[in-house]
């Protein structure tokens, strides 16, 4: 079995090489990288959505790692959410020089030391970003064939390329997906990655996203800070 957290890595565009310092500094030059050469940095979120405009991804993922970053969102959502906070205004948005998203507490249930970081929930999180990916039916057999190019340029192959191959070609089997996620902030992460890959601008999208929250029954107003959350933290790459 491949190691699904460096695909998930790949994904969000946190594996590029040469980044060091802080984690403001790694941010700051993933995203002048990103500008410059997409496919080795956001390589397969670039992939799948490249075909469409107005989108975005979370800068702050280039430089903790794609788990961490998911995590990290969900945990914030979450945790306001308990606090019964008010969803996060627009306003509220990071800039790309000031990033503020961080890995989750290790005692917190989400990401790496908890049953959401395991390698096997990491790949129902991957299935859950290509299903939005795929939520629009953009995605037909030239567009696959396209996509696989691409993610076999950005340095995929083997298992995992297969394995995003299968994926693309595959129905969305949406029943498998929320029974995989079996706590509470598994189920936020699902969420979280599903809301991260896509911006909802379609009937359908939008749709995709409801479905899901309904099956993961996840309450509106936990939702409603999962979306803030998200789109606070995301960052187009012509900014």
């Amino acid at each position: 079995m491949f190691d699904a957290k460096k695909l998930l890595d790949q994904f969000l565009g946190s594996q590029v090489p040469g980044l060091g310092g802080s984690v403001r500094d790694r941010a700051g030059e993933a995203m002048q990288t990103a500008k410059n050469n997409p496919m080795k940095t956001g390589a397969i979120a670039a992939a799948l959505l490249g075909t469409k405009t107005g989108r975005s991804i979370a800068g702050n993922a280039l430089a903790i790692g794609g788990l961490a970053a998911i995590a990290g969102l969900g945990y914030q959502a979450y945790k306001n959410y308990q606090a019964g906070q008010a969803p996060a205004a627009p306003s509220d948005a990071p800039s790309a020089n000031n990033p503020v998203l961080l890995p989750p507490p290790v005692e917190s249930g989400f990401g790496p030391a908890s049953p959401a970081g395991s390698n096997e929930f990491v790949l129902v999180l991957i299935r859950a970003m290509i299903a939005a990916a795929k939520a629009d039916g953009h995605i037909d057999d030239a567009e696959r064939a396209l996509i696989m190019d691409k993610v076999k340029a950005a340095d995929v192959s083997g298992e995992a390329a297969a394995f995003i191959e299968r994926e693309l070609a595959s129905p969305t089997d949406l029943d498998a997906l929320v029974a995989a996620a079996t706590t509470e902030e598994q189920r936020v992460e699902l969420y979280t990655a599903s809301r991260l890959t896509i911006e909802p601008d379609s009937r359908a999208e939008r749709g995709y996203l409801d479905l899901l929250a309904g099956r993961l029954g996840l309450a509106d107003q936990l939702v409603d800070h999962i979306e803030a959350t998200v789109s606070s933290a995301k960052v187009t790459l012509s900014q």
